[in-house]
């Protein structure tokens, strides 16, 4: 026989609609976006990992100051147990957008080419350039594009395997895929280039791979005396630390874990919020339940009614939200990849791990939390659910209040400890919303810090790095050493540090050299160095290291950097006392050829982390915003719904002893609000403490620093933002009260 409990169901899902249509239309939301999310990464994740075979993919790659001999790289290959293929480049300058393209020959053997669009170049006069660069700077197949002077024809839109991310340099802390790009030409084209910024770039795959990074990063190190042993190196990226190939696979694999976990916690949420107000429910019909108990329905029977509307939402919302995440969902994901990674073409694959995450997880996490709480509730007797006396421990006494406070306001005192339970869950609820604001709207105020920090902070307009020594004729210019050291050891990741020598009384950088090495606040604020401190720096393409006590920290927070005297950075590091290999200056040398100058540092090189991340993923931060906004609206609707249904008999007495609707939308909601506005003002600390943790994990993982500085302004946003939204809670609830009947006390008079 059919249990008549369910013809239930449809006159509860109609009596309290408007609730199971918020959390359905929300979880639908959440779970097609995160289906969507994690098929789409999925796919990515099996082509970036099937493209190492498929296109070759080198092991690590190196530059020489000059052009290697056959007999030179036979040896290296001999020596070193590996294969090396020639993997030269050049870098030039773009005409139609502020650019620079590096531009290799063909590539047969290694790091093979996808091509998205069109056909490699045939002609000297065409290219074949990145699909995310073209589509970053509006470039299409058959539109030309200047490039050093030259005109060519964009003859394919295509991705290079070892450039799933365009990272420039090593070091970068952020690719630049607007003012940076890679392309190809053919060999013909490519030699008729300006070789005036030529790099002798090779690529070598071992004949024995190693098993993980340990051993890669152990046999990279004898690799690199083998190298260093038969030519000046200039460069050398071992694949392990090579950030254009390896930090698609890293960012990804983290995105999935990230957003995985922020849905489990919000579908948590979800379902205490879903069994707080079956409990309610349960109060409102405790009568009929210890009826049925009596009548011989077990609480099982019971039990299992009052979960089964829980567990069809989130089941529906499942299933319709895993379609849509193949569908529509799954393109937003794509299109977000599409925008920051160069990929090999795309190819849905079903993802049984993202149906199991999206439905078969959330469905079990509903389940346990509603039996757990609405297990609890019904473990009464019929008798007690029949008187309606439902406190499993009866209050000795009510929590004395003095008679010096006003009556109105001991009311709401005592409205607010009745509904610990659910105000304790509005409290929870909006510190989640408030770090979801703050990522939202924080993230962007960070970028727009940093690149206000940099412009602050900039040495000079110019920082030019020679490949020899060169005099200028304009006085403004600053002779200075450069060069590079690495981090080792240490909770964070080696990185690349900048080393200045700089001449006594700089006009750029006013530090007193003469008292010893200075690191910059980057540097101090990353590595948790301060002054007194030694650090413990090694050659960043050798095995010698270099110790240094740091007696003072330069006022700079968004490099990572080391300055001593001139004098003192060639003694250390083996030049000439007159030795210099750069200069700084706030305007362009216009008398020094291109070709001594190895690089040019200009702000705008500096700052490419804020407009990458910006026009990157600035839709990805208002997309945070809003839906911090709905889930802050959604928890308080429905729990201060509950709140006002559970005191509808409170209510209604009100009105029959002669209160008006506005005082008691005064005692009631209010209560609500000050609650809200207590909750929102104390839980931003706290969640400022999370987000500044979250960004400096993050932080740490890339090269540089970004320093976590948010304005007042920003935290001001968000309460009002939050205000604001409550307003339209509170106006809603406020109807509610006005529509609770004064017949409904004397109903319910035992």
């Amino acid at each position: 026989m059919k249990n008549p409990l369910i013809r239930r169901l449809p006159r509860e899902l109609k009596s309290d609609a408007g609730k199971y249509l918020i959390i359905f239309t929300f979880m639908i939301i959440l779970i097609g976006f995160v289906s969507g999310f994690l098929v789409a990464s999925g796919s990515l994740m099996k082509i970036y990992n099937e493209s190492f075979e498929k296109y070759n993919i080198e092991d690590g790659n190196f530059e020489f100051y000059f052009e290697a001999d056959e007999t030179t790289l036979e040896k290296i290959e001999t020596d070193g147990d590996i294969r090396i293929y020639e993997n030269f480049y050049i870098e030039c300058e773009t005409g139609e957008v502020d650019s620079t393209l590096r531009i290799y020959k063909k590539r047969e053997e290694i790091n093979k080419i996808c091509i998205h669009e069109g056909k490699l170049p045939a002609n000297i006069n065409e290219i074949a350039i990145d699909r995310m660069y073209a589509d970053n700077n509006s470039l299409e197949v058959g539109d030309s594009l200047t490039v050093d002077g030259k005109k060519l024809k964009i003859t394919a839109l295509v991705a290079l395997s070892d450039y799933s991310a365009l990272y420039e340099n090593p070091s970068d802390m952020m690719f630049d895929a607007i003012k940076f790009g890679v392309a190809v030409m053919n060999d013909n084209g490519f030699n008729e280039m300006d070789k005036t910024d030529f790099h002798y770039n090779y690529s070598w795959k071992y004949n024995n791979p190693p098993a993980d990074d340990d051993e890669a990063k152990k046999m990279s190190e004898e690799l690199l005396e083998i190298i260093s042993s038969n030519g000046i190196i200039t460069e050398y990226i071992p694949m392990y630390i090579n950030q254009a190939i390896r930090f698609v696979g890293e960012d990804t694999g983290n995105d999935r874990v990230s957003i995985t976990a922020f849905m489990y916690l919000v579908i948590a949420i979800l379902a205490f919020i879903m069994a707080i107000t079956t409990n309610n429910t349960i109060a409102k019909e405790s009568t009929v339940i210890g009826t049925l108990r009596a009548s011989g329905y077990t609480r099982g029977e019971i039990l299992r009614h009052y979960i089964a509307m829980p567990m069809l939402v989130v089941i529906v919302s499942a299933i319709i939200g895993n379609i849509l995440g193949y569908t529509v969902f799954e393109d937003i994901a794509k299109n977000i990849y599409y925008a920051n990674y160069s990929v090999p073409v795309y190819k849905t694959e079903p993802s049984a791990e993202a149906f199991i995450k999206t439905t078969i997880v959330p469905a079990a996490i509903m389940f346990v939390i509603n039996l757990a709480i609405i297990s609890y509730k019904l473990r009464l007797s019929p008798l007690k659910f029949i008187r309606r006396d439902l406190k499993t421990r009866q209050r000795k006494k009510a929590l004395k209040l003095s008679s010096r406070i006003g009556i109105m306001h001991r009311f709401r005192i005592r409205i607010i400890l009745q509904n610990i339970p659910n105000y304790v869950t509005i409290v929870i609820g909006i510190f989640l919303a408030n770090v979801i604001f703050l990522f939202g709207m924080g993230f962007p105020e960070l970028l727009d810090t940093n690149s206000r920090l940099i412009s602050e902070n900039i040495i000079s307009n110019y920082q030019y790095v020679l490949k020899v020594p060169i005099e200028t004729d304009n006085t403004d210019a600053e002779k200075y050493c450069a060069g590079t050291l690495s981090t080792f050891g240490g909770k964070v990741k080696s990185e690349r540090v900048t080393v200045y020598g700089l001449i006594p009384d700089s006009k750029y950088i006013d530090i007193d050299t003469e008292e010893g090495i200075y690191i910059s606040e980057g540097y101090s604020q990353k590595f948790r160095v301060n002054k007194g401190d030694k650090i413990t720096l090694k050659e960043e393409y050798g095995t010698k290291k270099f110790s240094f006590k740091v007696a003072g920290i330069y006022d700079n927070p968004t490099t990572i950097a080391v300055y001593m005297d001139k004098s003192f950075f060639n003694e250390t590091f083996g030049y000439e006392a007159d030795y210099f290999n750069g200069y700084l200056s706030d305007k362009k040398l216009d008398d020094i050829n291109k070709l001594y100058v190895a690089t040019i540092v200009t702000e705008d090189d500096m700052d490419k982390v804020g407009h990458q991340i910006n026009h990157s993923l600035g839709g990805i931060f208002d997309m945070f915003y809003v839906f911090g906004i709905v889930m802050f609206m959604l928890i308080i609707y429905l729990l201060s719904k509950i709140v006002i249904e559970k005191n509808t008999q409170s209510i209604s007495m009100t009105k029959i002893l002669g209160y008006s609707n506005r005082e008691i939308g005064g005692l009631y909601v209010v209560s609500t609000s000050i609650v809200v506005i207590i909750s929102f003002i104390l839980t931003m600390p706290l969640a400022n403490i999370i987000m500044k943790y979250i960004c400096v994990l993050v932080f740490s993982e890339f090269s540089g620093w970004i320093p976590y500085e948010l304005s007042f302004s920003v935290f001001v946003k968000i309460i009002v933002s939050g205000i604001i939204a409550y307003s339209v809670i509170a106006f809603a609830q406020f109807r509610r009260v006005k529509k609770i009947p004064m017949d409904t006390a004397l109903k319910n008079v035992e």
